[in-house]
């Protein structure tokens, strides 16, 4: 029996979700560009990085997610997507695909588009969740990091279980208070309260 019912790949409101695509690694590039020219709509976040050679240093484009790119598709005509070479796979747990949170999405295309410094980030689960409310990146909200004295929001894509560190000022952002859970006290163990 299947964990995924047919709901996950269903398109949202009527539009398709997005998907993680595991393509060939160092080959981001060429198989966004076969996938757009099909007309399909994909997402490659991108940070620059500094590479420096014997007899030059130079900027490049690097994928934030190595061998993985995100494309919002219609699950039931995904045949001409998964035939294009260099997609090996639709992320998923074994044939079954799992969608991509369009949150998770949205954060990232924010910090894209904000220009500010980013790079690739050890997946984080658990730290001071934050949101930013001022700049380019207001309304995102992740995880806040302290590197060498710069501070950044960790956004992360859970299915990937990977992460994106993004610079931020630490003036624009405010914690975001965690949901005040009661444990939960198994009955065997509970003990009754008497007044004096």
């Amino acid at each position: 029996m299947s964990l995924f019912s047919n709901k996950d790949v269903l398109p949202v409101n009527g539009q398709p979700v997005w998907y993680a695509l595991q393509v060939w690694s160092r080959k981001e590039s060429t198989v966004l560009s076969q996938l757009q020219c099909q007309g399909y709509e994909c997402f490659l976040p991108t940070y620059k990085s500094r590479r420096q050679w014997s007899d030059r240093v130079k900027e490049l484009e690097q994928p934030l997610f190595p061998g993985y790119l995100f494309s919002r598709f219609d699950f039931q005509n995904r045949r001409g997507l998964v035939m294009t070479p260099g997609v090996i796979q639709i992320v998923g747990n074994g044939k079954s695909p799992l969608p991509v949170a369009a949150e998770e999405i949205e954060r990232l295309q924010i910090a894209v588009a904000s220009e500010s410094a980013r790079q690739p980030w050890p997946y984080i689960e658990v730290g001071q969740k934050v949101r930013v409310n001022q700049g380019s990146l207001r309304g995102v909200e992740g995880i806040l990091i302290n590197i060498k004295g710069s501070h950044r929001v960790v956004l992360s894509v859970s299915l990937l279980q990977r992460s994106v560190a993004v610079e931020v000022d630490l003036s624009w952002v405010t914690a975001i208070e965690k949901e005040k859970r009661q444990p939960v006290v198994p009955e065997s163990v509970r003990v009754p309260v008497t007044s004096y």
